[in-house]
This record gives structure tokens, C-alpha cells and sequence, in this order.
């Protein structure tokens, strides 16, 4: 069954102003909407209830009812207990640990087999892959790059500076893979439309349904990105990035191995790598 995030997603460059704040609100608190009322919804966004039904119906729901019921079989998961709330405010240092780990959590808990199996098919059937990036997804895009290179041709790392220059080169039937979060990119983004517009196959990594990226992606997954600090925490995209390389190397099988074999015979022949025994 479609979920509300992927119906928020398609909708996303359809929904006014207005409703992408009900959408970002049903998004960030669905105890709220799984047993609130129009009017406790309504009131939180500061806008009236005729709009909440309109953005309903723009989702594909016949009104307010139907959309509660599409999200009440996930609320019980996504509760905090009491004690999860408390370790939140024990301070700035221990709210950020705490976020930093339930993020990975989370990105463990939905990039699953399904999900990472989904986002390597465009990937495995490519001729060549182009990974771009926003500025605090870099980590992510470089994990990605380095991994898949050594398991497969064709991939290449393009730098915000060079976009035009290395995506003028791109064909149907490539795939790219961005990364990019709130704030998004944009760079980014427009590159990724264009290259759509091309016939070139989009995979995202993004933040949520509500991601000019989502909206424009064949296959995308949303990572919860905490703050560390002043600035977003890189963990999730890297750990995403390695996750999907593991399956890639999965899916390729013997054919991983091989050119992992060929890439350390070279090394080999280089003498790539300091051996200290010598």
C-alpha cells in the first residue's frame, strides 16, 4: 500500500504554499493527525478547515477521515516513550548523541532489503552514474563514489563547479545519483531536472516526501538528517552510501569480485599501499 510520505511526494510541486505547511505538520507530528480533529489540525497550521479537506482531496483521499486512517498503522511506532523524551532535554551534548543515534536507527530501520534493492536496481542496469551532491551531503556522494567505483565502471563524482562540463556528457539510459537536503542545493536541483528531462534515470537521497528532489525521482529514500552543532550530521548519508554499495556488491556477485581482484593486483603492481613488514 502506497504510504502518505510517497502520496505527500507526488503531490509535492502540486500543493500550495499553504498546503505544503499542513503537509509538513502531518509529517512532523502524526499523532496529530491519526487523532486530531480537522479543526486541532487547522488550528496548528493557522489555516482554516475547508483548506485541510482541499489538501486531502489533492492527496487522492475523499477527506479529512480517510487521510487519518492512512497514517494510523504507523503512529504506534513512531511514539517516543516518556524516557526517550526525557534523555532529549538532559542537555545540549546528550540531546545531540541522542539524536545522532536514533538517526542511524532510523536509517538502519528503513533502508531494508526491499528499500536498498529498489534504490540499486537503476544503478546495477546503468551504463554510467553520475553522483552529485549538496554541500553537507558531500560525505555521503564521496562514500557512495569510492565504494561503487571499485566494484563497477562508470562512475563518476561531479563537483558543483564542473556540472555543466561532465553532464553535457550524460546519455539516456545513464542514472544519477544525488544526494541533497533542507536547505536544498540549487544547483542540485536543477541539475537533476535536467538531466530527467533527458531521459536520464533519477535516484535520491533526500530528506522526505516534501523534497524537491522526491518529486521528481524514480526511486528515492528519505534519511533523517539531526543537527550537530551548527550544521547537519553526516552519518546517515554515509551510512546509506555504504549500505547500497554492499548490496550493489551483493547483486553483482562474482562479477564484484573480479574486478575487486584486478583493482588489487594493480595496487599490487604499484605498490599502492606502505607494507611495513618490508
Amino acid at each position: 500500500m502506497v504510504s502518505i510520505q510517497d502520496l505527500i511526494a507526488d503531490a509535492g510541486e502540486r500543493l500550495t504554499p499553504t498546503e505544503r505547511r499542513i503537509a509538513e505538520a502531518v509529517l512532523e507530528d502524526p499523532v496529530l493527525l491519526a487523532f486530531g480533529t480537522v479543526s486541532d489540525l487547522a488550528l496548528r497550521v493557522e489555516t482554516s478547515r475547508p483548506s485541510i479537506v482541499r489538501f486531502a482531496t489533492k492527496l487522492g483521499f475523499d477527506g479529512y477521515t480517510d487521510l487519518q486512517g492512512w497514517v494510523r498503522d504507523g503512529v504506534a511506532r513512531q511514539l517516543t516513550t516518556p524516557g526517550d523524551r526525557m534523555r532529549q532535554h538532559r542537555g545540549e551534548r546528550d540531546r545531540i548523541r541522542f539524536d545522532i543515534e536514533q538517526s542511524i536507527h532510523k536509517t538502519l530501520a528503513h533502508l531494508d532489503k526491499a528499500c536498498l534493492a529498489g534504490l540499486a536496481a537503476p544503478i546495477m542496469d546503468a551504463e554510467r552514474v553520475w553522483i552529485l551532491s549538496g554541500e553537507t551531503s558531500r560525505s555521503g556522494a564521496h562514500a557512495l563514489h569510492s565504494g561503487l567505483s571499485m566494484i563497477r565502471g562508470g562512475v563518476h563524482l561531479v563537483d558543483e563547479h564542473d556540472l555543466g562540463r561532465d553532464l553535457s556528457n550524460t546519455e539516456e539510459g545513464d542514472v544519477a545519483v544525488v544526494f541533497d537536503f533542507a536547505r536544498y542545493r540549487r544547483n542540485s536541483v536543477l541539475a537533476a531536472r535536467t538531466l530527467v528531462g533527458l531521459g536520464v534515470g533519477l535516484v535520491a537521497i533526500t530528506d522526505g516526501p516534501l523534497s524537491p528532489l522526491a518529486a521528481i525521482a524514480g526511486t528515492w529514500c528519505a534519511l533523517d538528517i539531526p543537527a550537530v552543532g551548527p550544521f547537519d550530521s553526516s552519518l546517515p548519508s554515509v551510512l546509506a552510501a555504504e549500505l547500497l554499495v554492499l548490496e550493489i556488491v551483493d547483486q553483482l556477485g562474482p562479477e564484484a569480485l573480479k574486478r575487486i581482484d584486478r583493482l588489487e593486483r594493480f595496487w599490487n603492481a604499484t605498490e599502492t599501499f606502505l607494507d611495513e613488514g618490508r
